[in-house]
């Protein structure tokens, strides 16, 4: 069982970010963070839940990815993680904590909004994995813009489908023909997709085409027995946080939701490995919220 899990306070679990200039270049680098995030990695303890399972970790290289990864290879799982190339520090540092839990660790740099490079991504994973067992379709782009819409360019809008939404969408169909029985797909959401902040409209619209999609997703593959379900988290203090948001908002960041703070990676972790592993064996096109309390209806 995990430290993480021992009862606590839950609004006092985690100190807020503080405030300050944070702000960091994108895509954002762990170690270029004033406050780093917990990724469970003094915390974690696996107990052979995913064990022997293949992963395909997007966004793995850091904040809710590199959580993940961490949990994944202590349950078990090897995993393959893919990343930006100015992310090549981070993903390697998750790799190093995957083959520290005695796992295989493959790090796989890709542009994911081209279609190829997914396909890529899927075929790298079946040759040094063998198969796919859980696909974690988390890699995102967001920027903040305080006048909405009027900020929004046609670039930023394109990029921020094509990461999201398209690159879901072309992993999810490359990766299911590999996928036997018993395999899950799990997306990551966001409480946005339900209540959306308008100066990330254009994020939370993608969002919530992958809440739609994976709902659609789960009955299209419940006779295949694949599952997909999606995780919607609240504010997760990540390095995208400082890499795409103003000091005044980094200043408040998470204060909105009812438990009054962000969440730190490792709190989300445990709801992937959940979804993951068999004791969800009768559950696909579900949303799970991990958002503080704020509500996803």
């Amino acid at each position: 069982m995990s430290d993480q899990f021992a009862q606590q306070d839950p609004t006092a679990q985690h100190a807020a970010p503080g405030s300050g200039d944070q702000t960091v270049e994108h895509p954002g680098r762990t170690d270029d963070m004033d406050v780093r995030p917990d990724h469970g990695e003094e915390t974690y303890r696996g107990s052979g839940r995913l064990e022997g399972k293949k992963a395909v970790i997007t966004g793995g290289d850091s904040g809710i990815g590199r959580a993940v990864a961490i949990a994944f290879a202590r349950e078990g799982a090897d995993v393959l993680l893919t990343h930006l190339d100015a992310e090549k520090d981070d993903a390697d540092e998750t790799a190093r904590w995957v083959r520290e839990a005695g796992r295989t660790a493959v790090t796989v740099a890709a542009d994911l909004t081209e279609p190829r490079s997914c396909r890529d991504v899927v075929e790298r994973a079946v040759r040094e994995l063998g198969r796919i067992d859980v696909l974690v379709s988390n890699a995102a782009y967001q920027m903040s813009q305080d006048n909405g819409i009027d900020d929004i360019t046609d670039e930023q809008f394109d990029r921020v489908m094509k990461t999201n939404v398209y690159a879901m969408f072309w992993l999810c169909k490359a990766a299911v023909p590999h996928m036997r029985p018993g395999s899950t797909v799990i997306t990551t959401s966001s409480v946005q997709a339900f209540q959306p902040s308008p100066h990330l409209l254009d994020y939370a619209t993608s969002k919530a085409a992958i809440v739609n999609f994976t709902k659609g997703l789960g009955g299209n593959l419940a006779e295949r027995g694949i599952r997909a379900n999606s995780v919607a988290p609240g504010p997760v203090w990540t390095p995208l946080i400082p890499a795409t948001m103003d000091e005044k908002k980094l200043d408040s960041f998470g204060a909105q939701s009812p438990m009054g703070r962000a969440a730190q990676p490792a709190e989300l972790a445990p709801i992937y490995v959940f979804l993951a592993s068999q004791e969800s064996s009768y559950m696909t096109s579900e949303v799970l919220g991990v958002t503080g309390g704020s509500p996803i209806t």
